[in-house]
């Protein structure tokens, strides 16, 4: 799951960032193997203009596939923090670009609500509390939402 409790005595810490499949290894290992596979039909015109004329258009469909893999993962350099005291439930939404947005309530005014329809995602997984109502893990895959939900309900019914 890509969410992890932290527990203390009298503090709850939530963890939430977005699963991603293609460790930064994986990453380095296909755009290797992309080159390398796109240079053994270089072989055969080695030595002669045509090679000149090919080797750009490889290197720039690798330099394409790095780039993308690279502003993947800056967009998912999303981190959210939820901490639960035994007084106050208080949200920190790190975003990749810009500057963190906040959220903080009575914790015995705070209630996690799970949208079934009609939210951006299925089960949309919101915070309400002081006037407000926030999204937490919208990034989450739908069952890791559903399990959040459940342990949301849990640690502020405690």
């Amino acid at each position: 799951m890509p969410y992890d409790w932290k527990r203390t005595d009298t503090l709850q810490e939530l963890h939430l960032w977005p699963h991603n499949s293609l460790p930064p290894r994986g990453a380095a290992a296909l755009v290797l193997s992309i080159f390398a596979l796109g240079v053994l039909p270089l072989i055969a015109v080695l030595g002669s203009p045509l090679l000149w004329g090919l080797l750009p258009f490889l290197l720039l469909a690798v330099a394409g596939l790095w780039l993308a893999i690279e502003m993947n993962y800056r967009q998912r350099r999303i981190l959210e923090i939820l901490t639960l005291d035994p007084e106050r439930a208080h949200l920190v939404r790190h975003n990749p670009r810009g500057a963190a947005q906040e959220w903080d309530c009575n914790r015995y005014w705070a209630r996690a609500t799970m949208h079934a329809h009609g939210g951006p995602v299925p089960h949309y997984v919101t915070l309400q509390g002081g006037g407000r109502e926030v999204e937490i893990g919208a990034f989450l895959s739908e069952d890791e939402r559903i399990a959040l939900y459940d342990d949301l309900r849990d640690m502020l019914a405690r």
